[in-house]
């Protein structure tokens, strides 16, 4: 079947071959696959068939369709269009208008000093300290995870009755956070971070709990701010890397230590006994887990 057809302005020739034949049957697993040259671009299906194609309860429906255009397909009209809004998303990015954001719940916070209290939690994805200990690796690729518009992220929570929003990761101070933490001031929202203090620090924040990483140290300007440090103990050896952290921190600042969840049971006695000997540092517990919640 031929026909024509005007696009952004300039003439282009359609081709389109139709082929049937058995019908009745159904077809399993279509797989569009696309393949194109600077002249045309090839629309195909390939279809994956039951074994009683040649049955006369069968159906084949090829269709092929082929744009043929003078200079440019429209394939590469496409891609320029996608490339144009790709550009639109990276800039809204990194103005902080939109966030890579993985899920959104409202729950109790397990950890740390405000342990107990319920908080809305935003966890933005992209990670790349990289903790082989980390209970949400899902987190660590930002592509996997579509950018959020802010505005779409702050109406979210007028469902719940929130007072505390907890900003957490994968490492959010990856991505700038100003817009986001501005419009939860609007709605006078309490705003606390949780990051591992590796990435400059961007947005308004109540609380800030810096959870330093061995394999990308923090910067000292967040540890001046922080307002807790929360390191996680996987041996013996954590602990005297935790005493090693306190420096550059403010006096008021509230020291914890925290068993790596996996090792709890064999770590636990140690940090005690340490906890008991350096009075100035406190327990946390993974509280949420003991609960099973979020």
């Amino acid at each position: 079947k031929a026909a024509s057809m005007t696009c952004n302005g300039s003439p282009t020739n359609v081709i389109t071959v139709l082929f049937v034949a058995f019908p009745g049957s159904t077809f399993n697993n279509l797989t569009p696959s696309i393949s194109s040259t600077i002249e045309e671009m090839s629309l195909i299906f390939s279809v994956s068939l039951p074994s009683e194609i040649f049955g006369t309860h069968s159906i084949i429906c090829f269709i092929f369709v082929i744009f043929i255009k003078d200079k440019d397909s429209i394939l590469l009209d496409k891609k320029h269009i996608f490339a144009n809004m790709d550009r639109q998303i990276k800039l809204a990015v990194e103005k902080g208008d939109m966030l890579p954001l993985m899920e959104a719940f409202y729950t109790l916070q397990g950890e740390g000093y405000y342990s107990g209290k319920a908080a809305y939690f935003l966890r933005i994805g992209g990670c790349d300290v990289g903790c082989h200990w980390c209970d949400v690796k899902e987190s660590w690729d930002a592509n996997l995870h579509p950018p959020t518009k802010v505005e779409d992220i702050v109406e979210a929570i007028d469902q719940y009755p929130v007072d505390t929003v907890v900003v957490t990761g994968g490492e959010p101070l990856m991505w700038n956070l100003n817009k986001l933490t501005s419009a939860l001031k609007k709605k006078n929202l309490k705003i606390h971070l949780e990051t591992s203090g590796a990435f400059p620090f961007s947005g308004d924040f109540d609380w800030i709990c810096l959870s330093p990483k061995k394999q990308k140290i923090p910067l000292d300007t967040i540890k001046l701010i922080a307002n807790e440090l929360k390191i996680i103990v996987n041996n013996k050896y954590d602990l005297l890397w935790a005493e090693k952290q306190r420096k550059g921190l403010s006096s008021s600042c509230k020291l914890y230590l925290q068993a790596e969840w996996s090792k709890r049971e064999l770590v636990m006695p140690m940090i005690i006994d340490f906890v008991k000997a350096n009075k100035h540092w406190t327990i946390s517990l993974q509280s949420h887990k003991y609960m099973n919640i979020p």
